[in-house]
């Protein structure tokens, strides 16, 4: 029986691949694409069911005459081999074209017109991050290194922060409705959060799909709370991106942008405390020197030529206090005078002393008419002095004729 080691194994497989795929051309959508620092260029080939693991090298990427991205179409020549190192199965590519946009890129770019039309993206609907928040909400795996990163950079600026993780998946069929929920959860159930981080670690296009989807993009648009999208590395852009208040490279630029350096914000405590001592001297100062000059006035070296001023302008206002008030005195003493004038010569006791006199009945009604009266009626007769109580007598006697014809 023979028995092989691994080594034996990967390149007895290495060469098996290698004699019957020498040279074969394939179609496919690249996914997952890395650019290494050495130029070397990594990434995968995929059709709806399958994809293979590529590498191109840089000596052979040099001559491409596009820029390859997750998403479009390409026709790669190439060997079929395996890479004994890890036993990973791959496709050496040696030349490469364009063929066109890939089924999710066209997905992305349809679906980012769409919101953009309807003012998603719109910059004057995105809300500043505040500076120092109490308490942050994060959506994302509780498993991946996103919360890891995340988790790691806060405890470093600012470990005291408050933290509220929302766990999710964040790749699969699944993941775009936990996503949304999670984000509707927490503006319901936890206003008090002052900003979200919704993201995750890197991945290929599929990996991060989730984030591109349309209802994740609505979730977060409808947010009260303010959200930063920290989706994949630096090169990642998803829906979630564009829509988001704010975008993050990474997870741990999330993490950044959230929360200053604890040193920094102790840092610009310390130099508006210094600001704020240079501004009270300053004004301690000025009113020092305010109160010295005013200190230094005569009337407060020698106080009795204050008060002697004072009193002389006391004097003054008193005398002519004294004048207006007599000027007033006499004033009203003469208007009394003119009304006791005319009330006297209304009075009627006045009238009377002229030898007039007023009738009244027992009613003391007024008798104007000796038609008023009756015949032996009593009625009184008031004189300037005394008054007369008469009886009417309209029968006259031959002897008290006299009276009417005198008249």
């Amino acid at each position: 029986m023979k028995v092989f080691t691994v080594t034996e194994i990967n390149n007895l497989s290495k060469i098996l691949l290698e004699e019957n795929f020498g040279d074969v051309f394939l179609d496919g959508e690249i996914s997952n694409f890395k650019r290494h620092s050495s130029g070397h260029l990594y990434f995968s080939l995929k059709d709806e069911r399958s994809q293979i693991s590529a590498v191109m090298y840089r000596f052979r990427a040099n001559s491409l005459k596009f820029k390859p991205v997750d998403g479009i179409k390409v026709r790669a020549r190439g060997s079929v081999s395996i890479y004994p190192v890890r036993g990973s199965y791959q496709i050496l590519v040696q030349e490469m074209t364009e063929r066109g946009k890939g089924a999710l890129q066209e997905k992305f770019e349809q679906l980012f017109r769409k919101l953009k039309s309807e003012g998603l993206m719109d910059a004057s609907r995105k809300r500043p991050i505040p500076t120092l928040p109490r308490k942050i909400g994060v959506v994302t795996s509780p498993t991946g290194a996103a919360i890891r990163d995340i988790l790691t950079v806060l405890k470093r600026r600012f470990a005291n922060v408050h933290i509220i993780l929302y766990p999710v998946r964040v790749q699969g069929e699944l993941a775009k409705d936990e996503i949304a929920e999670a984000i509707e959860n927490l503006n319901v159930h936890f206003p008090d959060v002052d900003v979200l981080i919704v993201g995750r670690g890197g991945g290929s296009l599929e990996d991060l799909w989730p984030f591109n989807e349309e209802k994740v993009a609505r979730a977060i648009f409808s947010s009260k709370i303010p959200v930063i999208s920290a989706v994949g590395h630096e090169v990642d852009w998803t829906i979630s991106d564009f829509v988001a208040d704010r975008r993050a490279a990474t997870p741990s630029v999330g993490a950044e942008i959230v929360v200053g350096r604890k040193e920094e914000f102790l840092k610009g405590l310390s130099v508006a405390a210094e600001r704020m001592e240079a501004a009270v001297k300053k004004e301690f100062v000025r009113l020092s020197d305010r109160f010295r000059n005013i200190c230094s006035r005569p009337y407060f070296e020698r106080p009795e030529l204050f008060i002697s001023k004072f009193e002389q302008s006391l004097d003054f206002a008193s005398g002519d206090v004294l004048k207006a008030g007599e000027k007033l005195f006499e004033t009203a003493s003469r208007l009394v005078a003119e009304f006791e004038n005319r009330l006297d010569l209304l009075s009627p006791q006045k009238i009377l002393s002229r030898g007039y006199s007023i009738t009244t009945k027992k009613s003391g009604v007024v008798v104007k008419d000796e038609k008023e009266v009756l015949n032996r009626e009593f009625i009184r007769v008031t004189l300037f002095k005394g008054v007369l109580d008469c009886q009417v007598k309209k029968d006259l006697q031959e002897e008290d004729k006299w009276l009417t014809k005198k008249k």
